[in-house]
């Protein structure tokens, strides 16, 4: 299994970098991780919107496009949505999202 570096930016502007293992979900590598800013109350299940992230481009085309549940369910999101909104737990980490930056909303409730 590879490595890839992913960079999380803070609402305060404040970044944390970390390396993760392909395969899984980026909420879980940010869980993991201790990244606060992601909550992820369901666990990853698509049941809550707690681990909304915004991921702009080049990122944003490189991954699938979401499903109609997750559209749904970042209705509920507490910060705005915006164009490269995503839920964490349905980004799967592949080896072309090396140096993936994602940008964390100022609440998650």
């Amino acid at each position: 299994m590879s490595t890839i570096h992913i960079r999380f930016v803070h609402a305060d502007q404040t970044e944390e970098t970390i390396t993760v293992a392909t395969g899984q979900s980026l909420m879980k590598a940010a869980v993991d991780a201790n990244i606060h800013g992601i909550e992820a109350d369901c666990g990853g299940v698509l049941t809550c919107a707690t681990c909304h992230v915004m991921i702009d481009s080049p990122w944003a085309e490189k991954l699938p496009k979401p499903v109609a549940d997750e559209t749904d369910m970042l209705d509920f999101a507490a910060s705005p949505v915006e164009a490269g909104s995503r839920l964490s737990c349905q980004v799967r980490l592949t080896p072309e999202l090396d140096g993936l930056v994602v940008r964390l909303p100022a609440s998650q409730h």
